[in-house]
């Protein structure tokens, strides 16, 4: 826009003239600010969303990874031994819920990744714990790999069934660390001691019993795992 004035006549000057453009808003720069607090609210929000889905899928294979097996087979005597398997492929571990005769379950946890059992029987005040071997490690994939077949109920038969008896001789001068445990066994044995264990033939004349738990396995396989107390 063009303006012009002429100066009074007293004066000498020549008429004057200006060339001014469109005077500046202080809110003329107000679109881009907006623009990029726009762009930042947006890129905040999908970082909390991408946090969000990334730790909803860090819980859900773990809760998908775990199926619950039952096992059926009758004893020696006939009488019908029900239990239950936990099994959680993605920590390859099965946790055993074996319920004997008198409704009293004793649970065991085969840990693989560790190498470990873990045995918490009733009517005790301690756990115990195994190192696995070649034929643990056997019984337990075969349970692991037949529940990828998403079978939920195992019923053995007598006549085809396997039975084997181990003898786990107790430590009781070898005490571990409750704390020192990985979970779930920290968390079952927490209100006991623990103890190692250490596989014999068997517990001679001089020894006795003191209890066993029967494991059956979906590979026709049942072992009864018996305890004693080994000497000081």
């Amino acid at each position: 826009m063009v303006r012009c004035w002429k100066r009074s006549e007293t004066h000498s000057e020549d008429a004057q003239c200006t060339d001014r453009g469109p005077a500046a808003s202080p809110w003329s720069h107000f679109p881009h600010k907006a623009f990029w607090v726009s762009l930042s609210a947006c890129l905040l929000l999908l970082i909390i969303v991408l946090g969000l889905l990334g730790h909803l899928r860090l819980l859900q294979p773990s809760s998908q990874s775990l199926q619950t097996v039952r096992i059926t087979v009758p004893n020696q005597a006939g009488v019908l031994i029900n239990q239950s398997a936990v099994v959680d492929q993605q920590n390859d571990m099965v946790t055993f819920s074996v319920t004997s005769p008198a409704n009293q379950t004793s649970t065991v946890v085969f840990d693989t990744k560790h190498g470990l059992i873990c045995y918490k029987p009733v009517n005790q005040d301690s756990c115990f714990l195994q190192e696995m071997e070649g034929s643990d490690y056997d019984n337990v994939h075969a349970l692991l790999q037949e529940s990828t077949h998403k079978q939920n109920l195992f019923q053995l038969s007598e006549n085809e069934t396997q039975r084997q008896t181990e003898f786990l001789g107790v430590l009781a001068a070898s005490q571990v660390d409750v704390s020192t445990l990985e979970e779930p066994m920290q968390t079952l044995c927490q209100d006991r001691s623990v103890h190692w264990t250490k596989k014999a033939d068997g517990p001679g004349k001089q020894r006795l019993v003191y209890f066993c738990i029967d494991i059956c396995f979906p590979s026709n396989v049942c072992v009864s795992v018996c305890f004693y107390y080994l000497p000081e």
